[in-house]
């Protein structure tokens, strides 16, 4: 694989790569690091990329095994405790995070790190259950089952958001 076929095959993936590592990761420069780190491993080792059938699901796995990995390092488990609870940022928070897009992000990030992955794959990336399984060496029903309880605690989070934003609302009113 030449310069030229390495970026047709392999860097029209780099968008998607980065978002996972940065879900996983939760920090932009070291989401950078493990983006690069994992175009180097794949630049060197790209006579036996041809060999691949689903060269999206290796990459998106081998990204994601390297930031696991990266997190084990630092002795992080990346899972929310199961007593913590979504707490509504300030007023001042509220009207900086008025975007509803960035405050549902905050929210997945703090899902499990396998929840959270699979919710960015599925709704973010929309990637088929069956891709995602691949990717993340689950079964399809695995798969299925942590996106339902992703979604399911996303819908509380929200509603908690949504009750504490209205009570806000009529406290200031």
């Amino acid at each position: 694989m030449d310069t030229q076929q390495f970026q047709l095959h392999i860097l029209c993936y780099s968008d998607k790569l980065y978002r996972m590592a940065r879900s996983i990761l939760k920090d932009e420069n070291r989401s950078k690091d493990a983006y690069q780190d994992l175009m180097m491993r794949l630049w060197e080792k790209r006579k036996q990329l041809k060999a691949i059938e689903n060269p999206q699901a290796f990459m998106l796995t081998s990204m994601r095994n390297l930031c696991v990995d990266l997190l084990r390092k630092q002795q992080l488990n990346g899972e929310l405790p199961a007593n913590a609870e979504y707490n509504a940022p300030n007023p001042h928070q509220l009207a900086e995070q008025a975007d509803t897009v960035n405050v549902i992000s905050r929210m997945i990030d703090l899902l499990p790190e396998t929840q959270r992955t699979i919710i960015r794959m599925k709704d973010v990336e929309e990637m088929e259950i069956s891709e995602i399984a691949e990717v993340m060496s689950m079964t399809e029903n695995a798969v299925t089952v942590n996106l339902s309880r992703a979604r399911k605690k996303l819908r509380e989070m929200i509603l908690i958001h949504q009750q504490q934003e209205k009570m806000l609302y009529e406290q200031y009113r």
